[in-house]
C-alpha cells in the first residue's frame, strides 16, 4: 500500500490558472483549490495541508494574509508565492516574513514542481533533525524507563539491540510494569520513528469490534457498520502497531493476525480486496502464552510468530533498588504539575515505599506518589499522606545486613536448584526471576 501523497492548496482568483496548475501537479500532490482568502482559510482549518501555493494578489484579497494564516497553524504549511514580474519586491518581502520561496508568472511548471518537492524534502529533513535532537536530549528514547538495577540494564540493552530491526517483539510482564513504555522506546529508536505508532488494547474490545479495529470494515459489513472504516494495520503502514494483551484475542482473529504477520496482507471485514501493509508488530501480555498454547486457547503457530524476541519485565518487588529513582522522578513530575515547591519523602514514608510489595507495580507507585503530593501540607511527604495500603503495610524488611542478605540469597538459589534437580529454568521460576538473572547470580556467587 502506497503512502498518501502530500497535500497542496492552490489559491488563485483565476479559474483557468487554478485548473491548469491542478492538472499539472496532481500526479505528485493531493490538490485543493481556493479562489479567495476566505475559502483558503476554511480549507486550512479543515484539512492538514503540507504546501500552499498562492498568488500575491487575489482580487481584493492578499496572499500575505494567507501566509499569516499559515503561520498560526500547527504544523505550519510551507508557503510559496506566485507573483508578476512587477511585484518581485513584494515576493521577497513575503520570504522575509516566512514564505519558503516565490515564483514569477507565467509559471514554469517543471521548475515549480522541483521547487515544491524540494520544499517538502527540506521540511522532512528539518523534522528528522528535530526528532534526532529530541532523542539525544532524552537519552535515545529510553528516558521514561527509569532504573539502574541489573535487570533494567539488561532490558535497556535488549531494547537497543532490537529497536532498529523488523523483528516482532513480545513484551511479557505483570500489569503496571511498563510494557507500553518499552513498546514506545522500541518504536522511537527505530527507522520507523517518523511513521505512526498505534496501540490497540485487545482486552477492551469484543471479538467483532477488535477485528474491525485491527483490519477495518466495509460499509454494511455488520449491523451498525454505517460507513467504511480504515483499520489500525492500514493506518500504521510503514510504522508500528502495539497489540496490548494479545492473549485476549479470540481464535478467529488469531488466524487473521497470523496471516498479517506472515504475508503482510489482509482484507477488511466484509470486503474482498486484499490490502498490503508494511507494519512492525510489538505485542504484550501479562499471561503465560506458552501455557495457553498447551491449553489450546492460543494458537501455537501464532505464538512462535509473535515470540521471536521476548522482553521480560520484572515486577517492581524484584527490583526494589529502582524504587527511590522512580519515586524521585514521579515526585518531581507531580510537584511541577500541581504547582508545588520541591518536596521530599520523610524517613517513615521512604521506609514504607521500600517495604511495600507493589502488586500494581510501577503504575501503583506512580499513583501513590501523586497521592502523597496532593495531600502533603508541608515540605515533606509523611507516612499519613500515602495511600492506606502503604500505611497499613506491616511486612518487616527481611534483612538490613548486606552479608546476611547475600547468604540468604545464595541459600535460596542452592535450594531452588536442588528442588528442581538442577534444572535452571525450573529453578528460576521457583525463585520468581528470569533465567538470565539466575545465570548472573550463579556467576556472582561462584555457584557454577
Amino acid at each position: 500500500m502506497n503512502e498518501l501523497p502530500p497535500t497542496l492548496l492552490i489559491v488563485d482568483d483565476e479559474k483557468a490558472t487554478r485548473d491548469g496548475l491542478r492538472r499539472a501537479l496532481e500526479d505528485h500532490f493531493d490538490v485543493y483549490l481556493a479562489a479567495d482568502e476566505s475559502s483558503a482559510g476554511n480549507i486550512l482549518e479543515a484539512e492538514k495541508i503540507d504546501l500552499v501555493l498562492t498568488d500575491l494578489k487575489l482580487g481584493g484579497d492578499s496572499g500575505m494574509n494567507i501566509l499569516e494564516k499559515c503561520q498560526t497553524l500547527s504544523p505550519q504549511p510551507l508557503t510559496v508565492m506566485m507573483t508578476a514580474y512587477g511585484s518581485v519586491d513584494t515576493a521577497v518581502e513575503a520570504m522575509r516574513r516566512g514564505a519558503y520561496d516565490y515564483v514569477t508568472k507565467p509559471v514554469n511548471i517543471d521548475k515549480l514542481e522541483m521547487l515544491l518537492l524540494r520544499a517538502l524534502r527540506s521540511r522532512n529533513i528539518e523534522t528528522e533533525n528535530k526528532q534526532l535532537r529530541q532523542q539525544i536530549d532524552h537519552h535515545y528514547g529510553l528516558e521514561s524507563l527509569i532504573g539502574s538495577s541489573p535487570r533494567m540494564a539488561e532490558i535497556l540493552d535488549l531494547i537497543r539491540q532490537v529497536a532498529d530491526t523488523r523483528v516482532t517483539v513480545l513484551i511479557q510482564g505483570e500489569s503496571g510494569t511498563g510494557k507500553e513504555l518499552v513498546a514506545n522506546a522500541i518504536h522511537h529508536l527505530s527507522a520507523r520513528k517518523t511513521k505512526p505508532l498505534l496501540a490497540v488494547h485487545c482486552a477492551a474490545l469484543s471479538p467483532q469490534l477488535l477485528e474491525s479495529e485491527l483490519f477495518g470494515h466495509e460499509k454494511g459489513a455488520f449491523t451498525g457498520a454505517m460507513e467504511k472504516r480504515i483499520g489500525r494495520f492500514e493506518q500504521a503502514n510503514h510504522g508500528t502497531i502495539f497489540l496490548d494483551e494479545i492473549g485476549e484475542i479470540d481464535a478467529a482473529t488469531q488466524v487473521k493476525l497470523l496471516r498479517v504477520l506472515g504475508e503482510r496482507k489482509f482484507e477488511r471485514v466484509g470486503g474482498n480486496k486484499t490490502i498490503e501493509a508494511d507494519v512492525r508488530v510489538i505485542a504484550a501480555t501479562n499471561k503465560n502464552l506458552a501455557l495457553m498454547v498447551r491449553e489450546g486457547t492460543f494458537r501455537e503457530d501464532l505464538y512462535y510468530r509473535v515470540n521471536v524476541v521476548t522482553i521480560e519485565l520484572p515486577p517492581l518487588r524484584e527490583r526494589k533498588e529502582d524504587i527511590p529513582l522512580l519515586a524521585a522522578a514521579f515526585l518531581a513530575e507531580f510537584c511541577k504539575e500541581n504547582g508545588k515547591p520541591a518536596l521530599r519523602f520523610s524517613p517513615a514514608a521512604n521506609d514504607a515505599l521500600q517495604r511495600y510489595q507493589w502488586p500494581g507495580n510501577v503504575r501503583e507507585l506512580r499513583a501513590a506518589v501523586e497521592h502523597g503530593v496532593v495531600l502533603c501540607r508541608d515540605k515533606e511527604i509523611l507516612l499519613k499522606d500515602l495511600p492506606p495500603a502503604l500505611k497499613n503495610n506491616d511486612t518487616p524488611l527481611l534483612v538490613t545486613n548486606t552479608l546476611n542478605l547475600t547468604e540468604m540469597e545464595k541459600t535460596s538459589i542452592v535450594r531452588a536448584l536442588e528442588q528442581s534437580d538442577q534444572n535452571r529454568t525450573a529453578a528460576a521460576k521457583l525463585l520468581g526471576i528470569s533465567r538470565r538473572t539466575l545465570h548472573r547470580k550463579l556467576n556472582e556467587y561462584h555457584l557454577e
